[in-house]
């Protein structure tokens, strides 16, 4: 049988948890709307629903809330992306181009003020790497067996696979979903085609 210091202190931990989870929902939600510089730490706390010290005893500064909302993209990006398979183009390209619509702004915002936060920088390059692993297991029959062609191809793979390809042709050239869904499935299926000799 629990004591009663058990029950307390079980109680205490699934708060930490659930505030923990309140701030990281409310400032993904405020990032995936405004750029890094734009988005406070009173305005995650208010957001949340807390203290502005809540917010510094859970993540220390605002760098941590968003390393906080990375894992929480990571985790939901990698569910939507593992429901694709291998050798499968056009259904890894449309659940690529499915998260690149739910946050594929934020995801450009957060790689341009990279330059100017080390810890964010650190993020972005766990997630690109994150990506070329997914693209390694999705089209790897595909991918040559000298590990240097294969790297070449994988770094290619992840050019036309980019957030900024969606951002060019979603953004910039106003396709449409489907259009822009069309036109990087075509840009993968030439990568996978080989170099030209």
């Amino acid at each position: 049988m629990k004591s009663t210091r058990t029950y307390i202190q079980s109680g205490r931990a699934e708060s930490k948890v659930a505030t923990r989870t309140r701030i990281v929902a409310a400032a993904k939600d405020l990032f995936l709307e405004k750029s890094f510089e734009d988005v406070t730490l009173a305005a995650i706390a208010k957001a949340s629903g807390v203290s502005h010290q809540t917010v510094l005893n859970h993540f220390e500064s605002k760098t941590g809330v968003v390393l906080g909302v990375a894992e929480l993209l990571t985790e939901q990006t990698t569910g939507a992306r593992n429901q694709a398979k291998p050798g499968d183009i056009d259904g890894a390209i449309a659940a690529l181009i499915g998260e690149y619509e739910a946050m594929g702004d934020a995801n450009v915002r957060w790689a341009m003020s990279a330059d100017r936060f080390p810890d964010l920088a650190d993020a972005m390059d766990t997630a690109r790497a994150l990506h070329q692993q997914w693209l390694a297991t999705i089209f790897g029959a595909d991918l040559p067996s000298d590990d240097a062609a294969r790297e070449q191809m994988v770094h290619a793979l992840h050019a036309a696979t980019d957030v900024y390809v969606w951002k060019l042709l979603r953004r910039d050239l106003r396709l449409s979903r489907a259009d822009t869904e069309k036109t990087m499935t075509d840009l993968v299926a030439g990568v996978l085609k080989g170099p030209r000799t």
